[in-house]
């Protein structure tokens, strides 16, 4: 501690205005501290694998239940047991405690890798610019920066992840080898995440688990406790993520750690993380920390984001990559950072965080703020950094390019590309078969719990059923009935198919879960879609059936039960081609006012060419007739019911004439006197659900198809180049 403290003495002479936080250490336990000595030393080389004096292994059986990787006897790196020797001493184990399940690493190094994204930045199409670095198991590698840096867009093209308008140059090594990263071998969590809030934790990871994994369902239950017990979610395994009525739902940082949680129940050897801390206070920020700081000390290796940190939070990370405007400004130990700011001439003060001043120097929006504190003779000094940012971070990047750190760095690639260790393979999908019922089964548990998803559409469609059949009710069964009558059927058919709109908001977020899991091949379109309408089924038919036997008895429709059931399929079908319509518009849009906005247009236009107001054959032709009237499904219903109740039937026309059902009907409604017309009308209907379906499937596909298809070329590119 002499020692230490003789060089803070002098570092603290060198600068009246800051000081390293070596020189504000209050005891040896500071997690900041190095060895004494080892404070202007480059990065330590101690920490690199050598893939042949280890016999880690990640071997993994396909198609198997539970993956084989062998323990990782890789040796812990040396910046973990400096936090972990300098650190508080840590609680022991209580009795009965689980112990953490080890996992088999993996190495990953970029190298002179560059991203273009056309017309992202106003200067420059390069938003990352020949960066190097590397991750090792067991170790939390973080990628820090201002806004608009680069961070996730690093994040991202090291993980193979890129949006299709970006251009990646550069090469990723995976454990010495120039090759992707197959399914189950890593994991991703995005920086907005969607999560069932009816659901509970331990519900959404078993869920998660059963679409992730090949297997039995029995057999995930252990994968999903890991999982839980990895994150610290055992006190919230229970309770709904959502909450209900009486009970609040989970906070953000619980909520950030499911989604982690979601990802390590495939067991991956390295986990990427954009923005960890995102809308989290510092409470929830540093229990985050500390709970990935306890999953990379299982092997696991860890790579994410982060825009700033505290102190505390700080002092776990074991390697930092320095951004500003896609320039690497330094890459390497925490504790070098500080050292390298020092030696550009920019040392942390005394009663600011090292984050803090990070950003402090290399972001440019501080040179208005100090203008606008300039303008109103302010002489506050926000930091030691005097002078332009723009100038700072040149000086960062030269001293960092000619540094021995930058050296050390290269050094260790070189290390890290020599040779090949373990190749990491693909641990197995679950079957299709198994996926669509797996999301069957879990659409129906949430639309159960979810009363707006479906019983508020009940609670409305029961409601409309009951006004306009008292409306309508009484109207005997005269002559003069007929054209009431179309009215009544009409308003039911074109009013209940309105109110389905309702259940928009519950679509959209349905389809915002669906493309979260398919990015991470969790999925797939026809997955969903046979999922969700499998799903969708019973509720619809309870509406159906529900609605249709009041509505059928109150405006006296004919007291026959063919009749009545070809009513209630003829308007199961009608609201089964509204969802495919509903889930056409919401997947085009993506949002809810614009979808709303949209299907009340389509629902009045195709009101309008349905043929009540105005009979079909009199529309005109260019438009109304061809093609709006054949397109709108509620012609299609509104025929079948007609055709349904008053072909095979006739009318009094004084003593002695009759006129059947078909000609009292021409002047009302146009319809065709053929008896089977009625189940052409069906027909038609069904090949609108599945025609609405398959253009629904052609939109989800192309939704999050093209950054599939950018993973998949990339993928292609990087086995080209190993057979070569």
């Amino acid at each position: 501690m002499e020692e230490i403290q003789s060089q803070s003495d002098n570092y603290r002479s060198s600068s009246s205005s800051a000081s390293s936080p070596a020189s504000r250490v209050p005891s040896s336990n500071f997690f900041y501290l190095r060895k004494p000595g080892s404070l202007r030393q480059p990065i330590s080389f101690e920490d690199s694998p050598e893939w042949e004096d280890t016999d880690a292994d990640a071997r993994v059986e396909e198609g198997g239940d539970r993956d084989t990787i062998n323990i990782a006897i890789t040796p812990a790196s040396p910046s973990l047991s400096k936090l972990n020797s300098g650190s508080l001493p840590s609680p022991p184990l209580p009795e009965g405690a689980v112990v953490a399940r080890k996992t088999a690493g993996a190495s990953v190094v970029w190298k002179d890798l560059t991203v273009t994204i056309k017309g992202k930045r106003k200067y420059s199409d390069k938003v990352v610019k020949s960066s190097n670095g590397y991750a090792l198991p067991g170790t939390m590698t973080v990628i820090m920066g201002p806004a608009r840096s680069g961070k996730s867009t690093l994040l991202r093209a090291i993980a193979g992840r890129l949006h299709h308008s970006a251009k990646m140059y550069g090469e990723v090594f995976v454990n010495g080898a120039k090759s992707h990263m197959p399914y189950g071998s890593y994991g991703f969590v995005e920086r907005e995440t969607n999560l069932i809030g009816s659901l509970t934790v331990r519900e959404f990871l078993y869920y998660s688990a059963l679409l992730q994994l090949p297997g039995f369902f029995c057999q995930k239950k252990s994968v999903v406790e890991d999982a839980i017990h990895a994150m610290s979610l055992g006190d919230y395994a229970n309770k709904l993520i959502g909450g209900h009525c009486y009970m609040k739902g989970l906070h953000s940082g619980e909520r950030r750690r499911i989604s982690i949680a979601r990802e390590l129940v495939m067991r991956p050897h390295i986990l990427f993380i954009d923005e960890p801390l995102y809308h989290l206070d510092s409470v929830s920020a540093l229990l985050m920390m500390v709970t990935l700081k306890k999953l990379a000390s299982t092997g696991c290796t860890l790579i994410f984001t982060i825009y700033q940190s505290s102190t505390e939070v700080f002092g776990l990370f074991d390697r930092i990559c320095l951004l500003s405007n896609g320039n690497t400004l330094f890459f390497g130990e925490t504790l070098a950072c500080l050292q390298h700011f020092s030696n550009a001439g920019f040392p942390c003060p005394i009663m600011q965080s090292p984050s803090d001043h990070f950003l402090r120097a290399i972001n440019t929006d501080f040179d208005r703020i100090i203008a606008m504190c300039k303008n109103w003779q302010d002489d506050h000094d926000f930091s030691a950094v005097n002078m332009d940012t723009a100038v700072a971070i040149r000086t960062l990047e030269a001293t960092y390019k000619t540094s021995a750190d930058a050296v050390a760095v290269e050094n260790m690639i070189v290390r890290l590309t020599d040779k090949e260790g373990p190749f990491l393979k693909s641990k197995g999908k679950a079957g299709c078969g198994t996926r669509i019922a797996v999301l069957t089964w879990r659409s129906l548990l949430i639309m159960s719990r979810e009363w707006k998803y479906y019983w508020l559409r009940l609670i409305l469609c029961m409601l409309l059923t009951l006004c306009v059949g008292t409306v309508f009710s009484g109207l005997g069964h005269s002559l003069s009935s007929v054209v009431t009558r179309v009215a009544a059927v009409f308003a039911f058919i074109s009013f209940a198919s309105l109110l389905s709109i309702a259940g928009v908001p519950a679509l959209l977020k349905e389809i915002k879960i669906y493309a979260s899991e398919e990015l991470n091949q969790h999925s797939g379109p026809l997955v969903f879609l046979f999922g969700q309408l499998l799903s969708s089924i019973p509720f619809l038919f309870l509406i159906s059936i529900s609605s249709s036997l009041v509505f059928y008895f109150l405006i006296g429709l004919r007291d026959e039960f063919g009749l009545l059931m070809y009513f209630v399929l003829n308007f199961f079908l009608c609201l089964l081609v509204n969802e495919g319509l509903m889930l056409v518009v919401v997947s085009l849009w993506q949002n809810v006012f614009w979808s709303i906005l949209t299907l009340v247009s389509i629902h009045v236009v195709m009101m309008l060419a349905a043929g009540y107001f105005r009979i079909r054959n009199a529309l005109p032709g260019p438009l109304w007739t061809y093609p709006l009237s054949y397109i709108a499904f509620h012609t299609y219903s509104i025929q079948g019911i007609l055709e349904n109740e008053y072909l095979w039937t006739s009318f009094p026309v004084g003593q002695v004439r009759t006129i059947s059902g078909y000609q009292a009907l021409r002047s009302a409604y146009d319809i065709s006197p053929d008896i089977n017309s009625k189940w052409k009308n069906l027909l038609v209907l069904f090949l609108m659900v599945v025609g609405y379906r398959i253009v629904g499937f052609v939109l989800l596909y192309f939704h999050v198809g093209k950054n599939k298809s950018v993973l998949k070329i990339f993928q292609c590119n990087q086995d080209k180049k190993n057979t070569r």
